[in-house]
């Protein structure tokens, strides 16, 4: 089972995205997760730190600027949704990468409180 660290970028970004009301109450998830193809249009036009941004972990291990090393995806490339950090939370916990489970939780505490 691979590892993850929590990417600090990350968790800034959805900070900033959150405190700008840059995000979706709303959704779902299943339907709405950027696909392969949508990852790869928006690496076409932009670098892979904005890519590395929207995901809240980083593979222990993983090449940097290779799609392996960032996982636990906190938006669709525009916003950060609150489905999105629920799902990091749940896929953390279940596989038992705290650092990334308490950190999506802390997002998710945000999210609520900004959003009332």
């Amino acid at each position: 089972m691979a590892s993850y660290t929590v990417n600090p970028d990350a968790v800034a970004h959805a900070e900033r995205l959150i405190r700008n009301r840059q995000y979706v109450l709303d959704s779902d998830w299943g339907d709405v997760q950027p696909g392969a193809d949508a990852q790869n249009a928006y690496l076409e036009n932009h670098s892979w730190e904005e890519y590395a941004a929207w995901h809240l972990g980083l593979t222990e291990g993983a090449n940097d600027e290779t799609k392996a090393r960032y996982a636990f995806v906190l938006g669709d490339f525009r916003r950060v949704h609150r489905t999105a950090l629920i799902a990091c939370v749940y896929r953390a916990s279940e596989w038992r990468h705290k650092d990334v489970e308490l950190a999506a939780h802390d997002l998710l505490q945000l999210l609520d409180t900004t959003s009332g």
